[in-house]
């Protein structure tokens, strides 16, 4: 590239000193030089301000913006978006307390600009938990499956590969380079009633736009008991999203017959984690995130499904426990 375009690098963070200094240091090291760095502080209450206050003294392309009052974390998010500089022609969102491989966005950005119709860049996502300064525990590379020769792909096509199953490319928020005026042409930018609506945007984007992916390992996404994904793995959220998010967009990337398929493949494995999950000792917390969800999804508990599903969990247990005894 002949001359970097403007990058705006977003951060939202609330109480993040355990991690927000690793996360600028990513920042800070980038090869793509063309950068602002937004931080929003969501009216932290430990030191995250003053490590903030001390790598902006030391470089002019950290901007910091305080709230002037608490906001949800979605709200955050939209609103950390509102602060982005209006020179900008991409956007990379970085969770407080993830991180970015040096070439990120210098690779992402070049594969953005190989098309104007490039609405959401990808790459591969090292996902994992941090227990001292040489070991990952629980690391899992995501994002894999797409062809390597190709890194511009059609976004319907994307879109379409995910609700058939097939693969999920588009990692977490922290993986994702967007095009800044997709984000300055929808206000509010994500779903503030959605748990999963960082997947929900993206199949609202690539109705209109192409999808490029780097085949690099490019982020690094922290699994810890703080983070906002925990609630989601605690009762696996994933699972039921899968079926809503399916029943809202299937139409755009499907065919009837695929709907009517994914749609029957899906509640049979849903129903056989309910009843394995019967065994698990599972929380109050837990069934009754399920059993509210399965109303709102017009999908009301099947008592004859579950049953069903409970006596082959039990007879495969029986069965396996005979084999293994």
């Amino acid at each position: 590239m002949s001359k970097q375009p403007f990058v705006s690098v977003i951060t939202p963070v609330f109480n993040g000193e355990r991690f927000i200094g690793e996360c600028v240091k990513s920042v800070l090291n980038q090869t793509y030089k063309n950068f602002e760095y937004v931080v929003v502080n969501n009216c932290s209450t430990d030191r995250t301000y003053d490590i903030l206050l001390s790598f902006a003294k030391k470089d002019s392309r950290i901007r910091i913006y305080n709230n002037k009052e608490h906001l949800p974390i979605l709200k955050n998010l939209n609103n950390s978006f509102l602060q982005m500089s209006e020179e900008s022609k991409y956007c990379k969102v970085l969770h407080a307390d993830d991180w970015l491989f040096p070439e990120c966005i210098e690779k992402m950005v070049e594969v953005a600009e190989r098309s104007d119709r490039v609405g959401i860049v990808s790459s591969y996502l090292l996902e994992g938990r941090r227990t001292d300064s040489y070991l990952l525990e629980q690391r899992e590379v995501k994002g894999v499956g797409l062809n390597y020769d190709r890194n511009i792909f059609s976004g319907k096509e994307i879109c379409r590969l995910s609700l058939l199953g097939k693969g999920y490319f588009f990692g977490s928020p922290s993986t994702l380079l967007i095009r800044s005026e997709i984000i300055r042409n929808r206000v509010p930018f994500y779903s503030e009633d959605s748990i999963h609506t960082d997947y929900e945007v993206c199949l609202e984007i690539l109705k209109d736009w192409d999808f490029g992916f780097v085949h690099q390992i490019l982020s690094f996404s922290r699994v810890h008991e703080n983070a906002h994904s925990s609630f989601a793995k605690r009762v696996n959220t994933y699972i039921l999203e899968n079926i809503r998010i399916l029943k809202k967009y299937g139409k755009f990337y499907l065919t009837p017959q695929e709907i009517d398929m994914m749609l029957k493949k899906r509640m049979k494995y849903y129903y056989r984690f309910l009843a394995t999950s019967v065994f698990k000792k599972r929380t109050k917390e837990f069934w009754a995130y399920h059993l509210n969800g399965l109303k709102e999804i017009g999908e009301p508990l099947n008592v004859f499904k579950f049953l069903i599903s409970f006596i082959i969990v039990v007879y495969n247990n029986i069965l396996t426990n005979l084999i293994l005894g």
